[in-house]
């Protein structure tokens, strides 16, 4: 019965899914809050990326993870969707993960390793994986071990793209709920209503937790939260550019699938890529800290971090739909415009920044 219902009026089961997590999420953050004074559980580790100066609990991404898992629990329970599990086991390990950093922080070596098995897990267990890359980089289809191989990296990128981005009131909550609701939508529109219910459910704990986390923050996600937002996204981005994989013989929901995912992850993915080139340039280590990101230059320009997220939203917006309304131009020109477009945005900043310095 519920199968039926769903089939016939999915709308109803996306906005209840979100609404659920959104739910979870706004009454159990007070609690966190609550704990996180009585016992002193607070951001001090990374005091030199941040700008706060009170005393905020990291464990934020407690409640995200807890209402995600949970909705996604019951929901694929109703449609038998026994891909959610993997992602469920895998979520979990990142959210222990995620705590141990945030409470008592963790070497990086352990960090890789930990990212690196559940990556694996969703490739080559949860079929989270590319087949192709339809002509990016000049590469085609892929095989089972180079298509593995190269969907665990771009996991583990993203994992840890959105940890990065991260620096400021709202910025990663707001870019992770658009992201989601991006590819909520376009699976509802392709009718893959499982990996559509996926993202609702992240859209809605997302967006439950910003209320707490909007500018002046009364929480932080922390590296629980930052963690899951990258790997759910990072799963969801493979699956749409599967899922509209073009063969010829079919007629895709969306063409140019890879550009159009790029899109919808452009900021933490041009924003990472842009500091470890940076950081290597100066024969620094990529994974050390700094204040360089674009959100941290636009604070020195004079801006106030919700202004700042709602910026970044606005870009972030218009690039996904021009690359929409532009699909059928291939993924190797949207894509270069893509990259054009964010050197532009750059390098007004850099030549604001210079402006206000002389």
């Amino acid at each position: 019965m519920f199968r039926d219902t769903i089939s016939s009026s999915p709308i109803i089961f996306y906005c209840a899914i979100a609404v659920l997590a959104f739910g979870m999420v706004l009454l159990s953050i007070p609690s966190i809050i609550f704990t996180s004074l009585k016992y002193k559980l607070f951001d001090k580790n990374d005091l030199h990326r941040k700008n706060h100066k009170r005393n905020i609990s990291r464990l934020g991404g407690l409640a995200i993870v807890g209402s995600f898992t949970i909705s996604i629990l019951l929901f694929s329970a109703l449609i038998n969707f026994k891909e959610a599990n993997y992602l469920i086991v895998s979520c979990i390990i990142l959210a222990a993960l995620g705590l141990k950093d945030d409470v008592h922080g963790t070497n990086t070596n352990t960090k890789f390793i930990l990212q690196l098995a559940v990556a694996v897990i969703l490739v080559f267990f949860g079929g989270f994986r590319l087949s192709s890359l339809y002509g990016v980089l000049n590469i085609g289809d892929m095989n089972l071990l180079w298509g593995g191989t190269f969907s665990i990296v771009l996991i583990i990128f993203l994992n840890n793209a959105f940890n990065l981005i991260d620096g400021i009131d709202g910025l990663a909550g707001a870019i992770g709920i658009l992201a989601s609701l991006c590819f909520g939508i376009s699976f509802g529109m392709a009718n893959q209503i499982p990996y559509a219910f996926i993202a609702f459910a992240l859209a809605g704990a997302i967006a439950g937790f910003l209320k707490y986390n909007w500018f002046p923050a009364k929480i932080f996600m922390g590296d629980t939260g930052a963690l899951i937002i990258g790997l759910t996204t990072a799963t969801l981005a493979i699956k749409f550019i599967e899922v509209n994989k073009f063969t010829g013989n079919n007629r895709p929901t969306f063409y140019s699938a890879p550009a159009i995912a790029v899109a919808i992850l452009i900021v933490p993915i041009f924003d990472s890529l842009r500091v470890f080139c940076i950081r290597i340039i100066k024969r620094k280590s990529p994974f050390l800290g700094d204040r360089d990101h674009i959100h941290h230059r636009l604070q020195r320009l004079g801006l106030k971090p919700n202004q700042i997220v709602w910026l970044t939203m606005i870009l972030n917006f218009g690039i996904v739909a021009l690359t929409v309304l532009l699909q059928h131009l291939g993924n190797f020109l949207l894509i270069f415009l893509l990259i054009f477009i964010c050197v532009i945005y750059n390098s007004i900043i850099t030549w604001r920044l210079v402006k206000k310095s002389n």
